[in-house]
């Protein structure tokens, strides 16, 4: 107790700040500043607007006069929440993000756990093939995804090979969404498996050594090393497909645009239907309400991994 009465009573009373210090937060400030207008200029203010948007009857009608649209408090929030087309979306969304992310996950720890530890030669190379679908243009990998699964093209033509008649990939109902799925698990797996790799980097090799003078197996080693120490990666990875994936909009779009019959129509497209009938109150209130979605996925796998790392 005394030491503490004598620290309390060294500590310099607090007083104004000095003149260098003010020059210094002066300073601070204006460097900020060119960073703060943009912010608050092209994000804030966007963001802000979007909101007070979705609150009014606002359509492409008053753009010239914004400020005389009228305030109709949770009224879009009501339209979007009773119309079946966002119902439409909103399972779509969720069956791609229930059997994308799951799948983008497993597979890009199989193939970073082959590439860091079971691949002798050739790492880089695999590592540049797999992270090649992330860096490329996804207009150009829908397009081709598009002729791989026309009625007469290259994976129907493989499946005549086997005497096996193909469907009608995208212009079926029950199998468009598949197909999006597949280019989405395809074009995501390369991101997810390099940051595995980075984090088996921090993995020491003595645990691995000292499992296998113990007799486990590679199987073993994996589930009981390998995974629980990767659960921090597993759940940063986790939180960013789902954010990612529940946006979904360039595949169904250039693929499908949402067709047949909606199967493939996502939540973001929806928004951008919205937008493009110039609803924008109702498109406003939409995106709303699909950030809250992520906000609650976030907030659910944290609560659900966090407890675990």
């Amino acid at each position: 107790m005394t030491s503490v009465a004598t620290r309390a009573k060294r500590r310099p009373a607090a007083g104004p700040p000095s003149a260098s210090r003010r020059s210094q937060a002066v300073a601070g400030w204006l460097f900020s500043l060119p960073f703060v207008l943009v912010f608050l200029v092209f994000y804030a203010w966007p963001i802000i607007w979007s909101l007070l948007m979705s609150l009014t009857d606002m359509t492409s009608r008053d753009l010239r006069a914004p400020f005389d649209v009228n305030f109709v408090g949770l009224e879009n929030f009501a339209t979007v929440l009773t119309d079946p087309d966002f119902f439409r979306a909103l399972l779509n969304t969720a069956i791609v993000v229930v059997v994308a992310v799951p799948a983008i996950l497993v597979i890009a720890l199989l193939l970073a756990v082959a590439v860091n530890n079971g691949i002798r030669r050739g790492k880089a190379f695999f590592r540049t093939v797999y992270y090649i679908p992330v860096v490329t243009s996804i207009v150009a990998i829908a397009v081709v995804w598009k002729f791989l699964f026309a009625d007469e093209g290259t994976v129907n033509a493989a499946l005549g090979l086997f005497g096996a008649d193909g469907p009608a990939w995208l212009a079926d109902p029950f199998w468009a969404l598949p197909t999006i799925i597949l280019l989405v698990i395809w074009r995501c797996f390369g991101l997810v498996m390099v940051i595995f790799l980075a984090g088996l980097q921090g993995i020491p090799e003595g645990i691995y050594e000292a499992a296998r003078v113990d007799g486990a197996g590679a199987w073993r080693r994996l589930v009981s090393i390998t995974v629980p120490m990767l659960l921090p990666t597993v759940l940063l990875s986790a939180v960013l497909m789902t954010v990612a994936v529940v946006q979904v909009f360039e595949e169904p779009f250039v693929i499908t645009q949402g067709g047949p019959l909606n199967s493939t129509t996502t939540m973001a497209i929806y928004i951008y239907d919205q937008f493009g009938f110039g609803k924008y109150s109702t498109a406003s209130a939409a995106s709303y309400i699909l950030f809250a979605i992520i906000a609650l996925l976030s907030l659910i796998q944290f609560r659900l991994l966090r407890s675990k790392t």
